[in-house]
């Protein structure tokens, strides 16, 4: 499966946001308290997050950094990530056991999932299956997934076939329909499916479970993070992940490290980023960002330096549109350059006089990190630059 067949499916939001899955006890809340600073409850027990947190990040980027350092602005903004700890799903949650029917309901309001296993055992924390096995973990939660879509494709398929009888657009959303219940039962999930255009756009108002994009999350101990790698379940996570299809990413992180991290100074950060020891954090923020399909662009001057959140392949009249309405019905055209050259060069002028600087209309898909200069005719007035 290609990388636009992953993200093809979709909620067609002005928010995109990735949620954070897994049995219980493995860790969400912990990582979740530790990516926002927030503080969810993180106890040893089932269920003890029930309603769905959702904070902000900030998304980590050396780009974003230079150019609020090169302009020293009094506003900056940067691209946000947002995030979803939805409580702990066990066995048969998809037939309402642990309160599975409300948890499942807030992974559909999701765009994309991060998938936390754990792989260590421990005293004082206990494990809903009795064992640490974080293979057998991803497949309980995967069936749970595939098994709430099931169900919820048969009962639809019914009044859906009733009205095929008469609409040839309801014939085109049952053959969408029975397609994808095929696939479920044979233990495959939608997104790894051969999908067309038009059976996206028939599946993607329904927003199956299964055609939201993983991003595995494997929770090790704190001296695992010397050498994740040498962790015995790794491999194995990693085989199975790559078994059903295109693999989606696998990251070895520790949830009690990160939160030592946060509180090490920085004397200490730099002596152990020698040794390699590092946070994964901002790997994980990007990943998240980046399996929504967003990408950003820049605006930048002493007032501000912000980044703007749009999904890949926009078009550079609906890229201005982010910053005002007025700006896509005014678009005259933009003027575009790419980071790296406005660095090399350290101006808007010296990018000009090298042909670094380039006019773009309105046919013109905007690409991460252009930094970006609107033309557009404003109401009652003449051309106005922004």
């Amino acid at each position: 499966m290609s990388e636009s067949k992953l993200i093809a499916f979709g909620r067609v939001a002005t928010t995109l946001e990735i949620g954070i899955v897994g049995l219980p006890n493995v860790g969400k809340s912990t990582f979740f308290n530790v990516l926002t600073n927030s503080q969810v409850p993180a106890e040893n027990f089932p269920f003890c997050t029930i309603d769905p947190a959702t904070s902000r990040v900030a998304v980590p980027d050396e780009r974003f950094d230079w150019l609020v350092g090169h302009w020293q602005p009094a506003n900056h903004v940067p691209a946000i990530l947002n995030v979803t700890d939805i409580a702990g799903l066990v066995k048969n949650a998809s037939e309402g056991e642990g309160l599975g029917n409300a948890f499942l309901s807030h992974i559909r309001a999701t765009d994309a999932i991060f998938h936390m296993v754990r792989t260590f055992d421990s005293k004082n924390i206990t494990h809903v299956e009795g064992s640490i096995d974080p293979v057998r973990d991803i497949k309980i939660i995967e069936t749970e997934l595939i098994k709430k879509d099931i169900s919820y494709l048969e009962n639809i398929r019914g009044p859906t076939e009733k009205l095929a009888k008469q609409k040839k657009e309801k014939k085109d959303e049952l053959d969408s329909i029975d397609k994808a219940l095929a696939m479920l039962k044979e233990g495959r999930e939608v997104r790894f499916g051969d999908w067309n255009g038009k059976e996206i756009e028939i599946l993607n108002p329904h927003q199956l479970l299964t055609t939201k994009p993983m991003i595995y999350l494997v929770n090790m101990t704190p001296k695992d993070v010397v050498d994740p790698e040498k962790n015995e379940w790794i491999a194995k996570i990693r085989e199975y992940v790559s078994s059903k299809g295109d693999a989606e990413p696998v990251i070895p992180y520790s949830a009690a490290f990160e939160k030592k991290w946060q509180e090490t100074d920085e004397e200490k950060r730099k002596e152990l980023t020698g040794k390699g020891i590092t946070s994964k954090l901002p790997e994980i923020i990007k990943i998240g960002y980046k399996t929504l399909n967003l990408i950003y662009y820049f605006t930048a001057g002493k007032d501000e330096v912000k980044a703007w959140t749009i999904k890949r392949g926009t078009k550079a009249p609906q890229a201005a549109g982010k910053i005002h309405s007025d700006f896509e019905k005014g678009f005259i055209c933009c003027e575009v350059m790419k980071f790296e050259d406005y660095k090399q060069y350290g101006s808007e002028l010296e990018c000009k006089n090298n042909g670094k600087l380039k006019e773009k209309g309105k046919v013109y898909e905007v690409e991460d990190g252009d930094i970006i200069f609107f033309k557009f005719n404003t109401a009652g007035g003449g051309p106005k630059k922004k």
